[in-house]
């Protein structure tokens, strides 16, 4: 009995095991079906209330719409989430995950406007600073004729100071002149004056 036992003990932990393999590999691949979804380009399909077309039909639905997949499949159906939020079948082999070339065209023209906006604004600041650079120049040439300006009053100032300068050094001399005439005058004709009037004095004596 022990002999049965064995290989039979084993084969039920392996076909346990295989049993929570596949049902986690369904779990994931369930998991990994229930996220976002498209419908294929250059289509218009039809949905249904259940996974057949002996399922009454709710309506259509048109290339590139962007829907929601639950994960449920049946009889090569799917379950889907409409743009209108309403549960319904279509045919599995029109699913796919990649967004439809109308929603690629959007993103490019959404990605292609931004471009451009952005294009605009980067001009717009770049003529700000041009703008700006302008006014800059403009006030540095009115500084620079303004420095001219005062380099020539000040020019015009020294010259003036300079030709007070000799002015003065000039009346100094002639003053200094006038002085010494003056001092050599009084030296020479005061003495004399003074003598001929002491010999007057001592004739009238």
């Amino acid at each position: 009995m022990n002999i049965f036992y064995t290989p039979l003990n084993k084969l039920i932990k392996r076909n346990i095991t295989l049993f929570f393999v596949t049902l986690l590999v369904a779990f994931t691949t369930q998991a990994q079906e229930s996220k976002q979804g498209f419908i294929s380009d250059d289509l218009t399909i039809f949905m249904h209330a259940g996974p057949g077309t002996n399922y009454r039909i709710l309506g259509t639905i048109n290339a590139g719409t962007e829907i929601g997949i639950t994960g449920k499949k049946e009889n090569e159906y799917s379950e889907i989430l409409d743009d209108n939020n309403r549960l319904t079948w279509v045919e599995t082999k029109y699913l796919t995950r990649q967004p439809g070339l109308r929603f690629v065209v959007a993103d490019l023209n959404n990605k292609l406007t931004s471009g451009n906006n952005y294009n605009a604004q980067l001009d717009g600041e770049l003529n700000g600073l041009k703008n700006s650079l302008n006014i800059a120049n403009q006030e540095k040439e009115s500084l620079q004729v303004e420095l001219t300006q005062v380099k020539k009053s000040l020019q015009a100032v020294q010259s003036k100071l300079k030709g007070q300068d000799t002015e003065i050094k000039k009346q100094w001399f002639f003053n200094g002149a006038i002085v010494l005439g003056i001092g050599l005058v009084l030296g020479l004709v005061l003495p004399r004056f003074f003598a001929r009037r002491r010999s007057s004095m001592e004739k009238w004596g």
